[in-house]
């Protein structure tokens, strides 16, 4: 978007304009287009509620489908459920990730002393929760459950922030996205490293070995594509280390 003003007449401004850029923050352009998807998100959440409730058995048995992509040799067989966590939920925190970064490069955290309540807010968001859960909780069967507490819906908490628009400010919204991304990073690895019964660590390596192949990449600031096209080859065995890695983990009934 470019705004035009008119130059004052004179011998080297006759008929020219000044055409400037209006300054846009990222954040507010990615949850301008996420409006949509909010509204999506809603209604499919109400709809699976209903259905649950409705015909729990019909709703099982759907999720329990099995669903195969095959190329040659190769190919991957998944229920639908775990193609959503395992595979539409990495491609959301992969948004979700780029779009914290351009805030981290761009936009209201690039002056790193922002990120220190954000971090905090976030931390005291899962650690307060999982005490007043435990307070009531701590000596039933349910007890084993804290770390459920602790966790931060962040499609929906986008999905609120993409709904109401330009009546939030900026770094209200940067605030709120950094304490969800922080929530969740921390309460996956819990669920990954205390509810595991058996970690695959072989598989947990090769997909370490590959994200630092890209940080090692990306810190040399090589920018000829080849080096990150060989790592984007085996991107598919970077998702399968991490679930076959963690496929385990549970949270207990």
């Amino acid at each position: 978007m470019t705004t035009t003003t008119p130059r004052p007449a004179g011998p080297e401004g006759i008929g020219q304009t000044v055409r400037s850029e209006s300054q846009r923050s990222p954040l507010r352009d990615f949850l301008r287009t996420e409006t949509g998807s909010a509204v999506a998100l809603i209604v499919a959440s109400v709809a699976a509620l209903v259905w649950a409730n409705v015909s729990p058995g019909s709703y099982e048995h759907f999720w329990e489908t099995s669903l195969s992509v095959h190329l040659g040799t190769a190919g991957v067989d998944l229920e639908l459920r775990e193609w959503v966590n395992s595979g539409l939920m990495a491609a959301f925190f992969f948004v979700v990730g780029l779009e914290a970064r351009r805030e981290f490069d761009m936009g209201e955290l690039r002056q790193r002393s922002r990120m220190t309540l954000p971090l905090f807010a976030g931390l005291a968001g899962m650690g307060v929760p999982v005490l007043i859960f435990l307070a009531f909780a701590a000596t039933t069967d349910a007890g084993g459950g804290w770390c459920v507490a602790m966790s931060t819906d962040t499609a929906f908490a986008l999905g609120t922030l993409a709904l109401l628009g330009k009546r939030l400010p900026d770094a209200l919204r940067t605030f709120l996205l950094t304490v969800a991304i922080v929530d969740d990073v921390v309460a996956l690895a819990v669920i990954a490293f205390v509810y595991s019964s058996n970690l695959s660590w072989p598989a947990l390596l090769i997909a370490l070995a590959l994200f630092v192949a890209v940080l090692g990449i990306r810190r040399a600031g090589v920018r000829h594509s080849v080096p990150y096209v060989v790592v984007a080859s085996n991107a598919h065995d970077l998702w399968i280390g991490l679930r076959d890695g963690t496929r385990r983990a549970y949270l207990p009934e």
